[in-house]
């Protein structure tokens, strides 16, 4: 899998993701695997002003049992959409670049995608464009076992463990003392460092 990686599909995902797929020349997203709780995958944090906040895509709980993750299809009983909006907007409407970029995250969160693949891929798409970055994406047409293949990297990025990434500092909209917050959303870069974002990857 030279210049080619293999990642999970994941929810506005963090600074790390975009990291790697900046380092290859194809990315290749899981759409086999069967659905994984608690992961990126339907989940970001983003920085608010008591710290970092957790953005959580309600899933049909019937769909979760050994489901593949092609098959998950998201929760519209839950009002997740405005409460999502929201608290992007109470995060980061005083950054800088905020009114460049959040008409066209607005619009996808706003549509009514029927499953989660789906969504995650148009935001992923989305922000590759912000980034101004053209890499091939495709989705994995059957299942490969975890292996120690050093490209493969669809568990290796998850909120239940410590990043062992360290990407470069850059000034954050709230700053409550605690120093630079890892493991955000990309978008936390984006708002922040506009046209620069992609030279912090």
């Amino acid at each position: 899998m030279e210049g080619k990686i293999l990642v999970s599909t994941a929810y506005l995902p963090p600074v790390e993701y975009f990291t790697l797929i900046s380092q290859a020349d194809e990315v290749l997203i899981e759409s086999e695997e069967n659905y994984l709780k608690q992961s990126y995958r339907n989940r970001c944090y983003i920085l608010s002003a008591h710290g970092p906040q957790l953005l959580t895509v309600p899933v049909y709980q019937g769909s979760l049992h050994k489901t593949p993750i092609k098959d998950i299809r998201i929760d519209y009983s839950k009002r997740w959409q405005q409460v999502h909006l929201r608290a992007i907007i109470s995060s980061y409407s005083s950054s800088p670049y905020f009114q460049f970029y959040f008409e066209n995250i607005e619009k996808i969160i706003s549509g009514k995608i029927d499953f989660l693949l789906d969504l995650n891929m148009e935001l992923i798409q989305s922000i590759l464009k912000m980034l101004k970055m053209e890499i091939k994406l495709t989705y994995t047409t059957y299942f490969v076992p975890v292996r120690t293949d050093e490209n493969d990297f669809r568990y290796k990025i998850t909120p239940k463990e410590k990043s062992q990434f360290l990407s470069k500092k850059y000034i954050q909209v709230f700053d409550n003392g605690t120093g630079f917050i890892r493991g955000l959303s990309v978008l936390d870069l984006i708002f922040n460092k506009g046209p620069e974002a992609v030279d912090y990857l």
